[in-house]
């Protein structure tokens, strides 16, 4: 908050404040309220402006009539409001509706009409919805219940028997938690109502007094087993397919193509709503386990379900059911934000029509931001047309435009800044509250997004599962392991920050030698840190599971024709847009075909020229070969290669691979046709050969196919475009020298010919045939 709000808020709280009423508590309200704004230092200047605001005020309704304060003090109040209103966010409104409502509530529950007044002046002023002031109003000043919806408050207690619509039974908890979710802004405030000691994220709590509960939250106390924030938000939000997932890893162990062992022995469950955050050292196999989990990888032993259904042997029952998105860019750089989205869609509804698929993107683009850039080309990460975090969330939705139940993502914040970083976060928490059910690698989160994730696997080298269970709890879990003196504090208390790195400081503990340098050698091995764990956890075999029927998706791709075309208007499209490819090969083939036939257009000085005499034609129709076989090669050379991340994806969406590859043989035909019409017919004008110019362009044709479908299979083969390019000449100088034309057949070596036969290797070369 900027400076000039806080101001005017100290005023606020100094003019409501009624001064028949004791101050001391009030002041505790307005102090926690700038603890969570501001430092120590600032919060203690801020407190003497609110003093010296309140007293002013205090010395003004002395001298005057209570009418004509209480008239004055109106008028300032809404004075105040109106400047500050487009200044806060809906959430910060809230906050401050509950701080006022905290700060004129006295313990004996009685408030007076002025205080109301102003409070509702506020609210009106700020656009609170009735309804949800009027709840806040029955739950923090008169600490009733009964005006509130049943499905808008939350009791925890262990009464068995509670008949609330929304409670959780919590054995050993003496006295009632309230909660009431305020659903406009995604917030929830709490009330504890009891004798026992109960710490809102380690801060005890007094009793009676409202509290919001944030991202990461937890109350416990010695008795009672912590409730986290998880569990309050899975109560009020309700899976949107109504279809429950069970996600079920049972003892799986994933060995590589060398025998070395990359996963051992992982199981857990997870059920839809959470965000899981898989976190661990470099080398503990944080991508190889999410490869498996969803399916990319089959494990060596071991089952993955969902809902009881294996995802590695029963694919066509849950296909779609999985999203997957990859540490890489997956995004077509030549195309805008819309048209990756578009064309993405394309290929997963074809059971939509154009109307709806465009009103889907379109949606999509605006609940993640984007639909302000959605007509600029996204560029590649070198030339930044759109920002990283812009980039990260259109790779995000290629994926949640189709809503998959179960989604996975690798590494979503690398690379990003901090807000970008939260903001993706923020995303996915979202999807959770819908029902979803989230896995993210992450590396190095900071404390906020830590306290996000409702669950956290820990790996640790050699992939050996060493936690399963709530993120902040994982640093007493470890700080007890070792026995350190705060091992039951995980959060800062003056911030409520807790740090992650903790975790790997203790697990990758060295041992230190008798000079007190450290060693090599780790004080706790992986195995040592996977049998703590499983000693902790014990025994958990339940009974055998009633699995449902598994969630319904949307998610149905469309048939090999529309796959084909699909692909080939999104090549077309993204070979338009880039210039420099248009420019390049739209004038590569005539320049060449000038050259090469002014060049050796040959007459004899002082004469005119003649083609019957020009020597030189078959030379010509050679070079004419072999500028074909080199363009051919060149253009295809890239095709598959540049796409092969987006194929990947698009192998796990189970697409058809013949679609996409007559796509590009389609496109290639088209382009290699142009090509050698703008060369026969610049080539053969210059040099005068005349009437044969479909001849010429038949022939030169079906060499540059040729030479495109060699191309292909080049680019398929192999990994990187430099091994590509170095492989052309290995494949061009053969067509020279084995063409039949520079070097006849049986002048060849006769260990490799036989005079007056044509060898057989020479019946595969495209420059003997042409």
């Amino acid at each position: 908050m900027s400076e000039r709000i806080l101001k005017a808020l100290m005023q606020l709280f100094a003019i409501i404040a009624d001064p028949e009423n004791d101050t001391v508590d009030r002041r505790s309200v307005v102090e926690n309220f700038l603890q969570q704004q501001l430092n120590t230092e600032l919060v203690k200047l801020y407190m003497d402006l609110f003093d010296g605001f309140l007293e002013s005020n205090q010395e003004k309704q002395v001298k005057r009539s209570k009418k004509k304060v209480y008239s004055s003090n109106s008028v300032r109040v809404l004075k105040l409001c109106t400047e500050i209103n487009q200044e806060l966010t809906k959430k910060q409104k809230i906050v401050l509706i509950i701080r006022l409502l905290e700060f004129i509530r006295t313990d004996s529950g009685e408030v007076t009409e002025n205080e109301i007044d102003f409070v509702n002046t506020v609210a009106s002023t700020f656009n609170i919805i009735d309804h949800e002031y009027n709840n806040l109003r029955s739950f923090i000043i008169k600490h009733t219940i009964e005006d509130i919806s049943g499905n808008e408050i939350l009791l925890i207690d262990d009464n068995r028997y509670n008949d609330a619509d929304n409670r959780i039974y919590t054995e050993s908890l003496r006295g009632q938690i309230r909660i009431l979710n305020i659903a406009s802004v995604g917030s929830y405030i709490m009330r504890y109502l009891g004798d026992d000691e109960l710490y809102l994220n380690g801060q005890l709590l007094n009793h009676g007094r409202s509290y919001i509960i944030n991202v990461g939250s937890s109350l416990r106390n010695s008795k009672i087993k912590p409730i986290y924030y998880s569990d309050i938000v899975s109560v009020f939000n309700t899976n949107d397919s109504g279809v429950g997932i069970d996600f079920e890893v049972h003892h799986i162990t994933h060995r590589f193509s060398n025998g070395k062992i990359g996963i051992h022995d992982i199981s857990f469950s997870e059920e839809e709503g959470k965000l899981v955050g898989i976190m661990g050292v470099s080398g503990s196999g944080k991508t190889t386990l999410l490869s498996v989990l969803n399916g990319s990888e089959k494990p060596a032993e071991g089952h993955v379900l969902i809902n009881g259904k294996d995802i590695h042997s029963k694919n066509d029952e849950i296909n779609g059911l999985i999203g997957y998105v990859s540490q890489d860019d997956l995004l077509i750089e030549e195309l805008t934000v819309f048209q990756n989205l578009y064309y993405n869609a394309k290929l997963c509804f074809g059971n939509y029509s154009e109307r709806r698929i465009i009103r889907s993107v379109l949606l999509m683009l605006h609940s993640l931001g984007l639909y302000e850039i959605k007509d600029i080309m996204v560029g590649s990460p070198l030339i930044k047309r759109i920002s990283g975090g812009q980039r990260k969330r259109l790779n995000i939705a290629l994926e949640l435009i189709r809503e998959p139940a179960v989604l996975f993502l690798d590494e979503p914040t690398s690379g990003l800044s901090s807000r970008d970083s939260e903001n993706i976060l923020d995303l996915l928490k979202e999807l959770t509250l819908r029902g979803k059910l989230v896995f993210v690698v992450i590396h190095q989160p900071s404390s906020d997004i830590f306290k996000m994730f409702d669950k956290l696997l820990l790996l640790d080298t050699g992939g050996h599962l060493i936690y399963n269970g709530d993120p902040v709890d994982s640093i007493v879990y470890f700080k007890s392991r070792v026995k350190q003196a705060d091992w039951n504090e995980s959060e800062c208390h003056a911030c409520g920050n807790v740090n992650p790195e903790q975790l790997f400081n203790i697990v990758e503990s060295r041992v230190i030698d008798e000079y007190g340098n450290f060693t090599r050698t780790r004080k706790t091995s992986p195995l040592e840190w996977a049998k703590f764990f499983k000693q902790f956890v014990g025994d958990q075999h339940g009974d055998e599971k009633q699995y449902g029927s598994l969630p319904k998706i949307s998610f149905n791709i469309p048939n090999g024709l529309k796959q084909f075309f699909v692909f080939t208007i999104r090549d077309v499209l993204s070979k338009l847009a880039n210039k420099q490819y248009l420019a390049l090969n739209l004038l590569l083939s005539p320049i060449l075909a000038i050259a090469l036939s002014f060049i050796i257009k040959y007459y004899q000085e002082g004469e005119d020229y003649e083609f019957i005499d020009n020597s030189n034609l078959p030379v010509y129709i050679f070079m004419s070969v072999i500028v074909a076989l080199f363009i051919g090669l060149t253009v295809s050379a890239e095709e598959i290669i540049k796409d092969r991340k987006i194929r990947k994806r698009e192998k796990f969406l189970n697409l058809s691979r013949n679609s996409y590859l007559l796509s590009k043989v389609f496109i290639l035909i088209g382009i290699s046709a142009l090509q050698s019409f703008l060369f026969v017919v610049l080539g053969n004008s210059i040099i005068e050969i005349k009437g044969m110019y479909l001849e010429y362009w038949l022939m030169l044709f079906t060499v540059w196919i040729s030479a495109n479908l060699v191309g292909l299979n080049v680019s398929d083969t192999f990994k990187t475009t430099v091994n590509i390019y170095i492989l052309i000449p290995f494949l061009i100088i053969p067509q020279i020298i084995l063409s039949g034309v520079l070097v006849q057949f049986d002048k060849l070596n006769p260990i490799i010919s036989r005079p007056g036969t044509i060898p057989w290797y020479g019946e595969f070369i495209t420059a003997r045939w042409a």
